[in-house]
């Protein structure tokens, strides 16, 4: 647990933090910017530790999918450049590894909008994401794919652009699954899809983050169904972090419930953090 004395004054650790699992993902104090000018990330630092769910909210704009790109290396694709800070995997930078390679080291990352092969059947999609367990001497379980999603099953031999949106996002995560990672990234699973779809498929994350084991870093929109699975959250803007804490903390925070559980004192307006002239910023410092 991180206590924050206030504006300016470094964090102190808790005594009770030595117990937590060590982090698989640290992310420490990287900028990251766009086109060589846009400047996106402003020195975000975050860890998720083994086996955990870790829930990264914000508003449209806060940077959440920009980590998650900056992680996996996807920038690049999109003129983006880490300028500055480290990305560690098990303690060991990967900020200059390929995307594929990252894939193969247990870094799996569901983007927004599922980007499922469409001409492809579902049981062809699930086989070729198995191309992640290359070097590992390990062969594709579609056995468990089908058993978490059971509609997958049913569909394996249709082509995935006619699928559902909730389907294909269930097909977007069991590639991801596919090859056994270690680390998930998932980027807006609810988006765009019913309430109870979202809700059947964010019980889905948690069993498997449950059965699994695997560490998850969460980037949702959504931020009561992300609190309601999640360990541990942070909350962005602007591209840096301005509070975090376990998600029990942060739902009993009055100013979170305002501005991101939409209930509370105040909650028909809408605002942010960085609106409200009373709320002292909480930094988070390297040590």
């Amino acid at each position: 647990m991180i206590v924050s004395l206030g504006e300016g004054v470094p964090p102190v650790q808790a005594q009770a933090a030595e117990s937590m699992p060590p982090p698989i993902l640290a992310i420490e104090n990287i900028e990251v910017v766009y086109q060589h000018t846009v400047q996106v990330l402003r020195g975000l630092s975050l860890t998720v530790p083994s086996g955990q769910i870790v829930a990264l909210l914000g508003s449209n704009g806060a940077g959440k999918t920009t980590t998650l790109k900056a992680i996996s290396n996807l920038l690049p694709l999109e003129v983006g450049q880490l300028r500055a800070g480290a990305i560690r995997y098990f303690g060991e930078r990967i900020d200059a590894v390929a995307p594929h390679l990252l894939a193969r080291q247990g870094i799996a990352h569901v983007r927004e909008g599922r980007h499922v092969f469409e001409d492809l059947t579902v049981e062809e999609n699930l086989i070729v994401a198995g191309n992640a367990l290359h070097g590992r001497g390990e062969k594709p379980d579609l056995a468990m794919i089908y058993e978490y999603f059971p509609r997958l099953k049913d569909r394996r031999t249709q082509r995935s652009g006619y699928l559902s949106g909730g389907e294909q996002q269930m097909l977007a995560i069991g590639r991801a699954l596919i090859g056994k990672p270690k680390l998930m990234l998932l980027d807006e699973p609810s988006l765009g899809l019913a309430p109870l779809v979202v809700q059947d498929i964010f019980k889905i994350i948690e069993r498997i983050n449950r059965e699994q084991g695997v560490a998850m870093l969460l980037v949702e929109q959504n931020a009561m169904a992300a609190i309601d699975i999640a360990h541990y959250g942070y909350i962005m803007e602007s591209g840096k972090i301005v509070i975090d804490g376990t998600t029990e903390k942060l739902g009993q925070d009055a100013d979170v419930k305002r501005f991101y559980l939409g209930y509370g004192e105040g909650a028909e307006e809408l605002a942010s953090f960085r609106h409200v002239k009373h709320y002292k910023r909480r930094k988070r410092w390297l040590s």
